[in-house]
């Protein structure tokens, strides 16, 4: 008998760690050892920046001030990348030795009851984060070499010369900017005619010159019927009627929550396990973090609630999760997208009185150097003058938005934020005069 069972070995196994160290006799249950610490380290976040990162550096070489040509080693970044990933794997099962892991696919099958190896494990409390999947919509046919999905991707070792990319969320414009980065010609198919929906306008009219400056093809309106592989390449046919064919295709149209773990009837599952504001599911004592829940598909907030969790198992009683106060960001090149809190769209959708400032950054001359011309920063605060959000298009925007996410923490008005002075010259100072203009 087990205090906590842990089923999925993504980001669950930091509140596994918390745990043992807390005299919890404790089992992690994960199909693949080495895959510990889930998509974010193995096949998302962590390999994907490092891509960009690589990608920018290409990017900001071609500049009139710099001469000769820099071209990007994919082979050699995949190598790197392979080595990194190796490394910081080792460190996380290090971390992991303190309690019992166990190989294999677990299920709830009763309250308190896990499935494992043909083998019936019980725990008073269990918690599951199996993650999500790639979800690819119903015609395309995924093979996992010229049409491919993000677990895929990054795993690339040489870059073809033509891709295109079905899907115009967080994967889709962050490989978009990679590949263009990288000097790949990119078509961007969106089956909306909308980029980025729920940012604000003037965001959204940025972005867009953004993409269409790296050299991207953006076409929208364009959902895909079918795509399959052929001889010729992968012949995609459209809603429309319209067909072309590519060198390779991403499949990017999101990523849907893992729920075979629930194979017990007092577990709702819906789109997602369905949970509380505190992660129990509709089973008292059993809990869901992470991706598989539905809620927030990122890995900092998987953390942020497997540890909640843990605390609350623990006794410690925890503050409930403001998810909306989670930073939620796009890194494209080369100004990435981060917002927190609650933004424009939103505000207008609930009805809410509050007043918005925007700041665009071609005000500063820091801008020109840092190919953030069209960079924008917009701040909203209620009527009583209490910060509720932000936006914020720049480089590195997903640095820059740390200090608002810090003031919806504190509760932070404006008045008081007006009393920092930040850096010159620096982005920050943008962020410093929205507070200015309210």
């Amino acid at each position: 008998m087990y205090d906590i069972i842990y089923i999925g070995g993504g980001l669950n196994y930091a509140g596994a760690i918390v745990a043992a160290k807390n005299g919890k006799k404790v089992a992690l249950i994960e199909k693949d050892l080495n895959q510990l610490g889930g998509v974010c380290l193995h096949k998302g976040c962590i390999p994907s920046k490092m891509f960009l990162h690589y990608a920018n550096l290409v990017y900001e070489s071609k500049n009139e001030i710099l001469e000769g040509a820099v071209k990007l080693s994919q082979q050699t970044l995949f190598e790197k990348k392979d080595a990194l990933l190796k490394s910081v794997t080792k460190v996380v099962q290090k971390q992991c030795s303190h309690f019992e892991m166990i190989k294999g696919e677990g299920r709830v099958i009763a309250p308190h009851k896990v499935e494992v190896n043909g083998k019936v494990l019980e725990a008073e409390h269990i918690v599951m984060g199996t993650g999500s999947s790639p979800f690819v919509p119903e015609g395309i046919e995924d093979n996992g070499k010229d049409i491919i999905v993000s677990d895929e991707v990054l795993m690339l070792q040489e870059l073809p010369k033509k891709i295109a990319i079905y899907g115009t969320g967080a994967i889709g414009l962050e490989m978009a900017s990679f590949f263009a980065a990288a000097g790949v010609d990119v078509v961007l198919i969106d089956r909306g005619e909308h980029l980025l929906s729920k940012a604000h306008p003037k965001i959204t009219e940025s972005l867009k010159a953004q993409l269409e400056k790296l050299g991207i093809t953006l076409l929208q309106n364009h959902p895909i019927q079918s795509a399959k592989s052929t001889k010729k390449g992968v012949h995609i046919s459209y809603e429309d009627k319209s067909s072309n064919y590519f060198e390779m295709l991403l499949v990017a149209t999101g990523r849907q929550p893992n729920v075979d773990v629930v194979a017990c009837e007092d577990i709702e599952v819906n789109k997602g396990i369905v949970t509380d504001a505190n992660f129990e599911t509709t089973l008292k004592d059993h809990y869901a973090i992470g991706d598989c829940n539905g809620k927030v598909q990122l890995a900092h907030a998987a953390r942020a609630e497997v540890l909640n969790v843990t605390e609350r198992i623990l006794g410690k009683k925890p503050r409930v999760l403001h998810l909306e106060h989670i930073v939620k960001f796009i890194h494209t090149l080369p100004m990435s997208y981060a917002t927190v809190g609650k933004n424009k769209q939103l505000l207008e959708a609930q009805n809410s009185e509050y007043k918005e400032s925007l700041v665009t950054l071609n005000q500063f001359t820091y801008s020109v150097y840092n190919h953030a011309s069209h960079g924008v920063m917009v701040t909203y605060v209620d009527k009583e003058g209490f910060i509720l959000g932000a936006e914020i298009l720049a480089p590195n925007a997903e640095e820059l938005i740390a200090p608002v996410a810090m003031s919806l923490a504190g509760e932070m008005d404006a008045a008081t934020a007006k009393r920092t002075i930040l850096a010159h010259p620096t982005f920050s100072e943008a962020l410093e005069r929205t507070f200015y203009k309210l």
